[in-house]
């Protein structure tokens, strides 16, 4: 009679945005997962089905590890959406501003009815709050640039240290010792 290998298996599922599909299952992949599926969520992520097996070595480890990494991970995506968080704030704010000018130039042209002096005041702020409308998008990009640049250096570090972790992970898989 031929015996058989049996093999029991630990199932973890993970949902990431789209555009971290790939970063996220390499990082998986260094801890012993092995990828079974991956699935599109209606919000636009991905859902990522893993398996790996109960009886792997140095699964302590591999486990302090992998949560980590998954820090790390969660750091650098705060740190890329930190670029354009402060910068949509202003956007908003400044352009709602921009349009009320806007509108209260409208207001004054079409209310006030027979006064020369208003009609003229309306266009003036009409003109101004398109300027301002029209100038909200280079506000932003010269915004979103400044933050970039300040916060790059920390994002290459942090990526540094995820390839750091990642690295040690996968030395603890090809390890024979413990």
């Amino acid at each position: 009679m031929q015996e058989k290998d049996f093999v029991t298996y630990e199932y973890k599922t993970v949902s990431v945005k789209a555009k971290d599909r790939e970063r996220a299952i390499d990082m998986y992949e260094s801890f012993g997962w092995e990828i079974t599926g991956t699935s599109a969520q209606p919000t636009g992520g991905i859902t990522i089905s893993l398996k790996r097996d109960r009886k792997q070595k140095h699964k302590q480890e591999l486990n302090k590890l992998e949560r980590q990494a998954e820090e790390t991970f969660d750091t650098i995506n705060g740190l890329n959406q930190s670029k354009t968080r402060g910068a949509s704030i202003f956007a908003y704010i400044f352009g709602s501003l921009a349009a009320l000018i806007l509108g209260g130039g409208m207001c004054l042209t079409m209310l006030i009815e027979n006064n020369v002096p208003a009609f003229v005041g309306g266009i003036i702020l009409g003109v101004v709050g398109i300027i301002l409308c029209s100038v909200n998008y280079f506000i932003y990009t010269k915004i979103v640039a400044k933050k970039t640049k300040e916060v790059l250096p920390a994002i290459d570090q942090t990526e540094e240290k995820l390839a750091n972790i990642l690295e040690k992970g996968n030395d603890l898989l090809s390890a024979e010792i413990i």
